[in-house]
């Protein structure tokens, strides 16, 4: 049994269409968008109405009208469409699925950097709480780190949480990245060897890796990219085969998108669990009670969505 399964449990078709069935109930019932992200089941991902990363995510809920959003991800993404779209109710789908890069630093950590690196900006990963971004200067996502970077008049930058994605950033600017020692666990297990080894299994195939790698990893790929930017690249690619090295749940979009190409996942070990705590009977059981609201105090909302508005101007 698979990770995957054990988050799972498998449904014969006809016990997915009656969970289909009731989703669609609710959410007419609720007037409700359901969003989901990149990292989620095949089931989930296909009963939602948009599915994307985060860059992608935040902009859709920031022009959502719809009484309630549904958020199928992890709860500082829930965070992030309250943030941008307080009218809304936001109910984050499964109760219990946090992100552990996000958890990695907290505002006392962060006051104390900044306190060290008085001359520095602070550019926040997206994977982050409100109360990170609070005291940011902009957001970033993988999409567009360099370019935020960039667009910041700094020549310091205090780059949080994420050191992965920092470094990776630092590779394709002139400014001094001071890189917090945060990172992702799933990617960053991934290694070299297992790279190397997908190049013995796979000589033909283009290896495409997440930038929240390490270095060694990003290194022996043929690009880092963020995941809307790897469906990107393999549907303008003429490669017919792919190695990708990011959370599995990735792998549904890319073939619904390229049926006639292959796509094989770098490790086994490329699953988020809580990205998987959120199943269709999570989505019925929050949406029927109503569940799992999502807020952030009004104070904390508007100097986040300060730092997150800086973030979308530069898309």
């Amino acid at each position: 049994m698979t990770l995957h399964d054990a988050c799972s449990p498998q449904r014969s078709e006809a016990e997915l269409a009656h969970l289909r069935e009731e989703v669609f109930r609710l959410k007419e019932e609720l007037r409700a968008v359901i969003v989901a992200h990149n990292y989620q089941s095949a089931e989930v991902q296909g009963i939602a109405d948009f599915v994307g990363d985060s860059l992608e995510l935040a902009l859709v809920c920031a022009e959502l009208k719809s009484d309630t959003i549904v958020f199928c991800g992890v709860d500082f993404m829930a965070e992030t469409a309250f943030i941008l779209n307080p009218g809304a109710t936001v109910l984050l789908a499964a109760a219990e699925a946090s992100c552990p890069m996000a958890a990695m630093i907290d505002e006392d950590a962060l006051n104390e950097w900044r306190a060290n690196y008085p001359q520095a900006a602070v550019v926040s990963y997206v994977n982050s709480t409100a109360a990170i971004k609070a005291g940011s200067d902009i957001c970033c996502t993988s999409a567009n780190a360099v370019a935020v970077v960039e667009s910041v008049p700094n020549e310091e930058i205090l780059f949080v949480p994420d050191r992965n994605l920092g470094h990776y950033v630092s590779t394709k600017t002139t400014k001094r990245m001071i890189l917090y020692p945060g990172y992702c666990p799933i990617h960053e297990h991934l290694s070299a060897e297992e790279v190397r080894q997908a190049r013995r299994d796979y000589p033909e195939a283009r290896g495409l890796v997440h930038p929240e790698c390490r270095a060694e990893v990003i290194e022996l790929a043929d690009a880092a990219l963020s995941t809307s930017q790897m469906l990107r690249y393999a549907r303008e690619s003429s490669a017919k085969r792919f190695v990708i090295g990011t959370e599995e749940g990735l792998l549904h979009q890319l073939r619904v998108q390229n049926p006639e190409k292959s796509f094989h996942l770098l490790s086994p070990n490329l699953i988020c669990v809580d990205m998987k705590k959120t199943t269709l009977d999570a989505i019925i059981d929050t949406m029927s009670r109503k569940s799992n609201r999502i807020t952030v105090p009004e104070e904390v909302r508007l100097k986040a969505k300060r730092a997150l508005d800086r973030m979308l101007a530069v898309v």
